[in-house]
């Protein structure tokens, strides 16, 4: 098997994640938070949708952390997404941090919405 180094070409990756809290490019953040390739911060929890529309036409996937399990996205909020033109994944949080990172690297458009562990 052959490995190859990742590289995010400028995109910045989730570096860690614990308890209430998200480590992105050397910064950390306390509760849920919102990255893309370009910026990550606080965001407001699934009843702030209005932070998740204003990444319409920059993302095509929004990869949603649910906490410590997996659950669904709320129904109208995976909706307005769909209509918007962005795909939702939910998934439990440690799973859509490490998704996000592997498309992140692959230079795809993605965005990552998620609640702490």
């Amino acid at each position: 098997m052959e490995m190859h180094e990742v590289t995010y070409d400028g995109a910045q990756p989730i570096e860690g994640y614990g308890p209430g809290f998200f480590r992105v490019a050397g910064q950390v953040i306390r509760g849920p938070m919102l990255a893309t390739g370009k910026r990550a911060k606080s965001w407001g929890g699934l009843d702030d949708l209005a932070a998740l529309l204003d990444l319409a036409g920059e993302v095509d996937v929004l990869f949603l952390g649910t906490g410590s399990e997996m659950d669904f996205a709320p129904k109208t909020m995976a909706e307005r997404l769909d209509a918007a033109g962005i795909g939702v994944e939910p998934m439990a949080t440690p799973s859509a941090c490490r998704t996000y990172n592997v498309t992140l690297s692959e230079g795809r458009r993605v965005a990552l919405a998620v609640l702490p562990i």
